[in-house]
């Protein structure tokens, strides 16, 4: 077995890249969900103050909980 396959670099690389993947599936997840609650109507060049107020609360909101459902699946 080449060992410059179990070099520490490419284990970060593959960690990073794991990390990486996992924030884009999230910002993708938080996307979706937040858009389906707080876009109700076809949006126009802006958005309402409404819809603006809803998707900074969403999104807060949709972090707090990824961070504590990992914390708990750490523990």
């Amino acid at each position: 077995m080449d060992p410059s396959l179990n070099s520490p670099q490419l284990e970060q690389f593959l960690n990073e890249e794991k990390q990486k993947a996992m924030v884009s599936e999230m910002v993708g997840k938080l996307t979706s969900a937040c858009w389906d609650k707080c876009i109700t109507g076809t949006p126009g060049s802006k958005f309402s103050s409404g819809e603006t107020s809803c998707l900074t609360n969403c999104a807060q909101r949709y972090m707090e909980m990824s961070i504590l459902i990992v914390k708990r699946l750490q523990q």
